[in-house]
């Protein structure tokens, strides 16, 4: 299989898609924020495709609902990982890989960085493991870009809670929380050419344009 962004000289030339992904801890406005990344990136001219893990996919989705539903302690740190692996290989096989080989730019609330953070950091899943499977499920189809909203985590248990009923993992400790913010900012400061930190204290409108402007500097110019 040819990587993105290379043809070979006997297939006709496809535009080369863009793989984006928004991470974060709760509260920090991931989803609305994607909405509004992909609604410009379609404005622009671009085909943009709006998913979300876990989900995505059929199959995905039913393993959504396994992992957010029930108790916070229903299930282990490594079996958290075992069903986020498995759908995320859905997700990937049926959603994403297929838009962007068709050219398209895909937005993505969550990917493999919210395993390394809430699985690995925040639950004790073994590094190795998640390594392991990150190489196997996801090989070469990592994110071209990856855009980490920051937020004290007070300011954001404060605003999920507000949103919504916490589901199980929202509902953990604020130590737990406190590591998930860490382990998303040791990820951005250890992959610097994939990843760019964003406040997202400001309003949503001054949130949004520092993404665009993110975009528009890592991935080119844009309308």
């Amino acid at each position: 299989m040819l990587a993105r962004g290379r043809q070979n000289a006997n297939v006709p030339s496809v535009p080369s898609g863009r793989f984006i992904t928004l991470e974060g801890g709760e509260g920090t406005g991931k989803s609305t924020q994607a909405k509004r990344l992909a609604e410009r990136l379609s404005a622009a001219g671009r085909e943009a495709v709006l998913t979300r893990e876990p989900g995505g996919s059929e199959g995905a989705e039913a393993l959504r609902q396994l992992l957010l539903e029930g108790g916070a302690d229903r299930w282990s740190a490594i079996s958290e990982t075992l069903l986020m692996y498995a759908a995320r290989r859905d997700h990937l096989e049926k959603l994403i890989r297929p838009a962007l080989a068709r050219g398209a730019w895909v937005v993505c609330d969550r990917f493999f960085d919210s395993t390394r953070a809430y699985q690995g950091a925040g639950g004790g899943a073994p590094e190795a493991l998640i390594a392991a499977l990150e190489a196997e499920v996801v090989g070469h189809d990592r994110p071209d870009l990856t855009l980490v909203l920051d937020l004290p985590v007070e300011t954001g248990l404060a605003r999920a809670g507000a949103r919504t009923a916490f589901d199980r993992i929202e509902a953990r400790g604020q130590d737990f929380h406190q590591r998930l913010r860490q382990a998303f900012l040791d990820i951005a400061a250890g992959e610097p050419a994939r990843c760019t930190v964003i406040d997202a204290t400001p309003a949503p409108d001054e949130v949004a344009a520092r993404l665009w402007d993110a975009v528009q500097a890592r991935l080119g110019a844009l309308a």
